[in-house]
């Protein structure tokens, strides 16, 4: 578990990142980091884009669906 500390930043808050949690996430300065809600009201940080991942799924079921047209498309 990781603990991060609000401190002010200009006029907004923003949190310190230890340097353990920044190598677990695998993120550097100049990365965005994304707050998702669960279902029961919890957060969680991740440096994925849940958009991104989204339109992935999208993209995944297109393929499998209409493979035929695709492979018909790339000739």
């Amino acid at each position: 578990m990781f603990s991060f500390k609000v401190t002010t930043v200009g006029s907004s808050l923003g949190f310190i990142i230890p340097k353990a949690a920044q190598e677990h996430m695998k993120i550097k300065k100049g990365d965005t980091i994304y707050a998702t809600e669960g279902p029961d009201g919890t957060f969680c940080l991740t440096p994925y884009s849940p958009e991104f991942e989204r339109q992935m799924k999208l993209a995944e079921r297109i393929m499998d669906e209409d493979r035929e047209m695709l492979r018909m498309l790339a000739k």
